[in-house]
């Protein structure tokens, strides 16, 4: 099964041109379940459904953040709402979603977004957020992830699948919230609930700025990863381990920058014969 997350970045920029250039990178990603963040809607038409018709991906679900106005402030789409959306080749038998807390921090309404994807090989418990983005806001990103955690501890079910939670964290691999996520460097949120940052088994050296100064659209800073593909302890068999795990979406198609963020894609084992 290929899990794919991106953050597209909203409606900012040229959109017309960047719209055709996150299709065609996301048509050469073949995801099974596709992960978004930033994605818009207003009273015509959902990124997530339009995408959705265009990539085949028949299943799909989004929920607006509760505060757009942070986004519209910064551009003049001050209509268009922002979210986040799973889409999914396989139906979406339930799905959930959750304010996240302001921990303190400038509250934009941050949500988190659950979706379970009814797969030919049992049921796969997807997730999917946007943290909080300001530098210095990484005590309100660990209060996100507690929510999150909780969140996750109560919607996951009990079938074999691990949980698969994706999305644009903000923070850098070595952060307190990152830490606090993967539960198994220092206390989970839940007791007894981990989860494992799939980069973990990328290739040594490989490309792995999702927020990078190469980008055109790249505000000042270094080159890191704020986007990932967490995953729970594997289940019998292995299965939901890691297969495989790549960026995508670093380069300009046709002279455009499909987004300020690459994404993603993981490669995770079904159980199923190849």
């Amino acid at each position: 099964m290929r899990v794919v997350t991106w953050n597209l970045w909203w409606r900012f920029g040229p959109w017309d041109a960047r719209r055709r250039a996150i299709l065609d990178v996301l048509r050469d990603q073949r995801a099974d379940v596709l992960v978004l963040q930033e994605v818009w809607a207003d009273e015509r038409e959902n990124l997530a459904g339009w995408l959705a018709g265009e990539l085949g991906l028949g299943h799909w679900t989004w929920v607006r953040f509760a505060e757009p106005h942070h986004w519209r402030r910064r551009t003049d789409q001050d209509t268009s709402d922002i979210g986040v959306a799973v889409l999914s080749r396989w139906p979406i038998g339930e799905e959930a979603a959750v304010r996240l807390p302001a921990g303190g921090a400038v509250d934009n309404g941050r949500m988190a977004l659950y979706a379970r994807v009814d797969a030919p090989f049992g049921p796969v418990p997807v997730f999917t957020t946007h943290l909080n983005s300001a530098v210095h806001d990484s005590a309100a990103r660990c209060a996100q992830v507690g929510a999150l955690h909780r969140f996750v501890a109560e919607h996951r079910g009990d079938g074999p699948f691990p949980p698969v939670v994706a999305g644009d964290f903000n923070a850098w691999p070595d952060a307190d919230e990152i830490r606090l996520m993967g539960g198994y460097k220092t206390a989970p949120p839940v007791a007894g609930q981990v989860f494992v940052d799939a980069w973990e088994y990328a290739e040594p050296g490989a490309p792995y700025a999702t927020w990078d100064a190469g980008n055109g659209y790249h505000s000042p800073g270094p080159s890191t990863r704020i986007d990932y593909v967490f995953l729970g302890v594997p289940g019998p068999g292995g299965l939901g381990a890691v297969e495989s795990v790549a960026r995508f979406g670093h380069g300009a198609v046709d002279g455009v920058w499909p987004s300020d963020h690459a994404g993603v894609r993981v490669d995770l084992a079904t159980g199923e014969p190849r």
